[in-house]
């Protein structure tokens, strides 16, 4: 499992939900070719409303305008790995919008105690809490 923690590239692909590849989901085929490429993690969102180039509104309150709802795929890795995978989505994408963002990436501190991660130079790990006369946790 890729774990990543600290600076990391966060790219963002704006799509249709009935956006096709070769029959299959464009955000599906996206989401597969970043896992081949050993990226380090791609989660797809379905949006509940939202315009486009076309400027015409898709939202999920009108029946006749939810067929083609919009799409957020974010993936995050670090700037090596992502833009070494951007060519496969310029060759993925042709209708659409492909946003790039500088992100820092943190390991929860309950996910650190659990696997041994390392502190996140910044961060320093908390003092444990103070039990009052009732054996209640305070900070």
């Amino acid at each position: 499992m890729t774990r990543l923690t600290g600076s990391a590239l966060r790219v963002t692909v704006l799509i249709g939900e009935h956006d096709t590849w070769h029959h299959r989901p464009l955000y599906s085929e996206i989401v597969h070719r970043a896992r081949a490429a050993g990226l380090a993690g791609a989660s797809v969102f379905r949006g509940i409303e939202g315009f486009g180039a076309s400027s015409l509104v898709h939202t999920s309150r009108l029946l006749s305008l939810s067929e083609d709802l919009p799409v957020a795929i974010v993936i995050v890795d670090t700037e090596e790995h992502v833009r070494s995978f951007l060519p496969q989505l310029d060759e993925l994408v042709t209708e659409g919008l492909v946003i790039l963002d500088d992100c820092e990436v943190i390991l929860p501190q309950s996910q650190r105690r659990s696997t041994g991660g390392t502190p996140i130079v910044g961060r320093t790990e908390e003092k444990p809490n103070k039990r009052d006369q009732k054996g209640k946790s305070s900070l």
